[in-house]
């Protein structure tokens, strides 16, 4: 854990001498791209390149990227499109039901933009994922 900084030192002062003793320590040392000419920005950058390599880089959805009701709409959306893919009714449910916890945690204190984020009718769910199996064929439940 990163130690406070003493009383009566300027910030300035405190991180300059931590810098210091992480140079000493050899953090800095064999960083990738060390000697190397920082990467040219193209005239198209829009300043968020970073942002896509980070994102590229560690193996992040852009979706991490989003406010959390956009994410959470998102998640509804994907739920309604795969739902046949759930095994039994009591799995659809369950899911319907985790994300319609998710969704009230949001409601309870939302943070970030005032989106509207309705919850998910696990009724409607249910029907939806009865009417895609049986389109699908004869069941493989038994």
């Amino acid at each position: 854990m990163t130690e406070r900084k003493p009383a009566g030192m300027s910030f300035t002062s405190w991180i300059d001498q931590q810098i210091g003793e992480a140079q000493e320590r050899g953090a800095f040392d064999n960083l990738p791209g060390a000697g190397k000419p920082l990467p040219r920005r193209s005239e198209a950058d829009d300043g968020l390149t970073w942002v896509r390599e980070l994102l590229r880089r560690e193996g992040l959805p852009t979706d991490e990227l989003l406010p959390t009701p956009l994410k959470l709409r998102k998640q509804s959306e994907r739920l309604a499109e795969s739902v046949q893919e759930l095994g039994s009714e009591a799995e659809v449910r369950a899911a319907v039901a985790e994300l319609n916890r998710q969704i009230a945690e949001w409601r309870r204190i939302p943070q970030g933009p005032p989106i509207f984020v309705r919850l998910v009718d696990a009724e409607a769910m249910v029907s939806r994922w009865r009417d895609r199996r049986a389109a699908s064929g004869p069941s493989q439940d038994g």
